[in-house]
């Protein structure tokens, strides 16, 4: 079951935290998270998933940044969230994505227990402009059934910023 938004509300502070936490952007079963102003580019046009990738910090300044087609963007929610009940998902907000703007295509299930800030995998079929602070995703809420073991650790956890691929590491085992 997903959570409705009152529900959401009902639970923030104890099995929900959000912070910064504003009830105007409860929906009737999510809440919508905003963009930091800054992103990560990799640097180099071949990826490697063996080794770590280089990145560039870019800052979205007032006046808008000018994404290109067909290159991949690491952002970041403003919000810190953490729940240690819930199933956490992400999503792209619909008037976002009908400006040809993909949020987090893959990887938006959460786990019980994930404490930190969101990275958003940001990729565009279009120029677009981006502005920080606009409300560019949405979280919700699922129950879980049976026994479950909260996440307490791994490569993400109380990040404190963007994440680029830490995919390399699991290589290193």
């Amino acid at each position: 079951m997903i959570l409705s938004g009152k529900e959401i509300l009902a639970h923030m502070g104890r099995d929900i935290l959000i912070e910064p936490f504003d009830p105007k952007k409860i929906n009737p079963n999510s809440y919508n998270l905003a963009l930091h102003n800054e992103l990560l580019v990799y640097e180099n046009d071949v990826l490697d998933m063996k080794k770590p990738n280089s990145t560039q910090k870019v800052l979205i300044p007032e006046e808008g940044l000018l994404l290109e087609p067909g290159k991949l963007y690491l952002g970041r929610t403003k919000e810190y969230t953490r729940t240690n009940r819930y199933v956490p998902m992400l999503e792209g907000r619909s008037s976002i994505g009908r400006l040809g703007l993909f949020i987090h295509v893959t990887a938006g299930f959460g786990d019980i227990g994930f404490s930190g800030y969101w990275t958003l995998e940001i990729f565009c079929v279009q120029p677009i402009r981006i502005y920080s602070d606009v409300e560019i995703c949405q979280i919700y809420y699922h129950t879980i059934e049976g026994e479950y073991d909260r996440y307490i650790s791994g490569k993400y956890q109380n990040n404190t910023g963007i994440q680029p691929s830490l995919l390399y590491q699991d290589f290193e085992k």
